[in-house]
C-alpha cells in the first residue's frame, strides 16, 4: 500500500509543480508522478542537510510539491543552456 500511496502523492504533488510553473515540460501522467517522486527525494535530502528531517521521516506532500519544482526548475535551467 505504501507504493501506492507514493504514486499517487507524487502525481498530485508532480501536477501541482506543473501548475505553479506553467510551460513547456515533459511527459505526460508517468512523467509528472516521476517527477512528483524525485522532488519528495530531492526536498528529502535538502530537508536532512538543513535539519528539517530527523531520521526515517518522509517529505511530505508539500515538500514533494517544493521538490518538484526545484526539479523543474533545474530541467528549465539545462533546457535554456543546450538550446543557446
Amino acid at each position: 500500500m505504501s507504493i501506492i500511496w507514493t504514486i499517487i502523492i507524487g502525481l498530485i504533488a508532480g501536477a501541482l509543480a506543473k501548475f505553479i510553473m506553467p510551460g513547456k515540460d515533459p511527459g505526460g501522467i508517468i512523467i509528472t508522478i516521476l517527477i512528483g517522486i524525485a522532488g519528495s527525494v530531492i526536498f528529502y535530502f535538502l530537508g536532512k542537510f538543513i535539519g528539517i528531517y530527523e531520521q526515517g521521516e518522509t517529505a511530505g506532500f508539500i515538500g514533494a510539491t517544493i521538490g518538484a519544482i526545484i526539479l523543474l526548475a533545474i530541467y528549465r535551467i539545462f533546457k535554456k543552456k543546450s538550446a543557446a
